[in-house]
């Protein structure tokens, strides 16, 4: 029996994790009582040193010193500030109004305004939760099927988990031991593929079947001018020259520039020019931005604005992503002020809710540093390298599988317990078969995406099932008798999303330039060309000296370049 427990402690380590989560006991203390308790009986068995567990408390002042974990209270904080300021409820009824016309149009508008609300808060619970409350009742008056909305609703949601700043990306980043500023680099182009796919969704649905996404009836549009339009032509006259002047910015970038960099810094010169625009004519009182253009100017402005100053300082590399966070508290803070909503009942809720999360997360981890220490001890992951890279498939095989993996882990664990208990035992396998973590990293945020969709136990549908009507009930403003929403209809509307999101995974693995596209090309050394250079300077100062009998710098021979010049660097060197 102490021969075997010897041989597998590992397997069985793992599996009395999975055991003790099964009966319900919380992850972080879990991840702690196992690894004590398997570590304690590892240095009875002689299987680790009993100088190992005392490594502990080293690591436990490591986590509280590390500084990107800091990212996670700021960017909570500023989420939660911003959805009970009333931001989300101005977002979704100025693009409602704009997209009312239209089938799908209330559709359309939640999934922009989840993708906006994604980035700038980057926490999932406020905006399926703000969502539900603003745009559910909405849809129900009018005629839309009850699992298209609640899909919509709760897939929108989700959009926070992948879009920089994602709370996800900052676990992932200090897990894999990468730059947070690489992986929100890296997702930003896959972010807004995911949300086209969403809206792609939403345009067949209003094909296929008309009256499940109805368009706004006329009496629903309040945003019109004095003659009844709607005002669309000066808004469309306002996005042409603003698209044109973000263009003209991109085109006048060098090439060496990432494709992020550019897509933000442009986005802030074209919305600087739209915002100025709107300002000149509201004070010269000109008359030329119709209702609709002023309205949807001043209403997606602020967040523009705000979501450059975090995202657009990160990627220019002015700022840390803790540095980006606190800035955006800052803003958010700044904004609420604005509007005259900040009030110390408000501050006090965000407070406690981000006490709430950075414990949470850091029970967690705290957990899972103490499971690791011992699972290392007894050389687990020499087992999980072992038993993952003698997969058949190399690279793709290892994919598949850690993917399959990681989305049925998703029906019982949501990503922050998938990040600190799966993601170190799968990421240096993955390092040693030669694939880019921060490629890697983008992908597993992904496919944990679904864990917050997988019926029965996706958070997603909890948040929305706790603000849906639980009830029959009638409508205050029309007057009418509408259904509940079941629990079931809420389900069956997350499937097709989880589909989507399951093919994104696969259009990463396809198209691993969605996520290398968005970050910094190193720029390769031509050494013929470095050799080349030496030699001329060599000459010049020869010449200019006139010391031509003193040895070369670099001696011309017919050594491969890149041999003489490393040569050379260790002469210097030993000088």
């Amino acid at each position: 029996m102490i021969d075997f427990l010897s041989a597998n402690m590992a397997p069985i380590m793992f599996a009395s994790l999975i055991v003790f989560m099964l009966l319900g006991y919380s992850v972080a203390f879990s991840l702690a009582a196992c690894g004590l308790f398997f570590g304690f009986l590892g240095v009875q068995l002689g299987l680790l040193p009993a100088s190992l567990l005392q490594a502990l408390p080293l690591r436990m002042f490591g986590i509280m010193q590390n500084d990107t974990l800091l990212a996670i209270p700021f960017f909570t904080f500023m989420g939660l500030i911003l959805e009970r300021s009333g931001m989300a409820e101005d977002l979704l009824d100025t693009i409602g109004q704009l997209f009312g016309p239209i089938r799908g149009g209330l559709a359309y508008a939640v999934v922009l305004v989840g993708a906006m609300l994604a980035a700038t808060t980057g926490v999932v619970a406020a905006s399926v939760i703000s969502m539900g409350l603003i745009s559910l009742p909405i849809m129900l008056r009018y005629g839309y099927d009850r699992r298209v909305a609640s899909g919509v609703i709760a897939a929108s949601g989700t959009l926070a988990q992948i879009i920089p700043p994602s709370l996800v990306l900052i676990v992932l980043a200090d897990q894999l031991g990468k730059s947070v500023g690489d992986l929100y680099k890296g997702a930003f182009i896959p972010g807004f593929v995911l949300t086209a796919l969403y809206i792609a969704y939403v345009l067949i649905i209003s094909f296929i079947q008309p009256k499940s996404v109805p368009a706004l009836p006329k009496e629903a549009r309040t945003i019109r001018e004095d003659d009844g339009t709607p005002g669309l032509r000066s808004l469309g006259v306002l996005v042409v020259l603003s698209v044109a002047a973000a263009w003209l910015f991109a085109k006048s970038r060098p090439a060496s520039v990432a494709t992020d960099e550019v897509i933000v810094t442009s986005m802030c010169v074209g919305v600087g020019v739209a915002f100025a625009l709107a300002v000149v004519n509201r004070v010269t009182k000109l008359g030329l931005l119709s209702r609709m253009a002023e309205r949807v100017t001043f209403v997606l402005i602020p967040p523009l604005g705000l979501i450059f100053l975090v995202l657009g300082t990160i990627f220019l590399g002015v700022a840390t992503p803790t540095e980006g966070g606190a800035m955006g508290a800052t803003g958010a803070l700044v904004m609420a002020l604005a509007r005259r909503r900040l009030d110390v009942k408000l501050l006090r809720q965000a407070m406690d809710s981000t006490m709430k999360l950075s414990c949470f997360v850091l029970f967690i981890l705290i957990g899972s540093t103490v499971f690791s220490l011992s699972f290392q001890g007894v050389d687990g992951p020499k087992w999980v390298e072992h038993l993952l890279t003698s997969l058949p498939g190399g690279q793709l095989g290892f994919l598949i599988v850690v993917n399959i993996l990681i989305f049925f882990l998703a029906f019982f664990l949501d990503f922050f317990e998938l990040s600190f208990i799966v993601i170190p035992l799968i990421g240096p396998v993955a390092d040693k078969l030669g694939i880019d973590l921060v490629w890697f990293g983008v992908l597993l945020a992904v496919n944990m995406q679904t864990s917050f969709m997988h019926p029965p136990f996706g958070f997603a549908l909890f948040y929305l099932r706790s603000v849906a009507p639980h009830a029959d009930y009638t409508d205050k403003l029309t007057g009418r008798s509408l259904a509940k929403v079941t629990t079931g209809q809420i389900y069956w509307g997350a499937v097709p999303f989880v589909v989507i999101q399951v093919v994104m995974v696969g259009l990463v693995i396809a198209f691993p330039g969605l996520v290398s596209s968005g970050l910094v090309k190193e720029e390769t050394i031509d050494a013929d060309k470095v050799f080349q250079q030496m030699q001329k300077q060599q000459n010049a100062t020869d010449a200019a000296a006139g010391a031509s009998s003193a040895p070369p710098l670099v001696t011309p021979t017919d050594e491969d370049p890149m041999k003489a010049l490393q040569r050379s660097m260790q002469q210097d060197s030993k000088k």
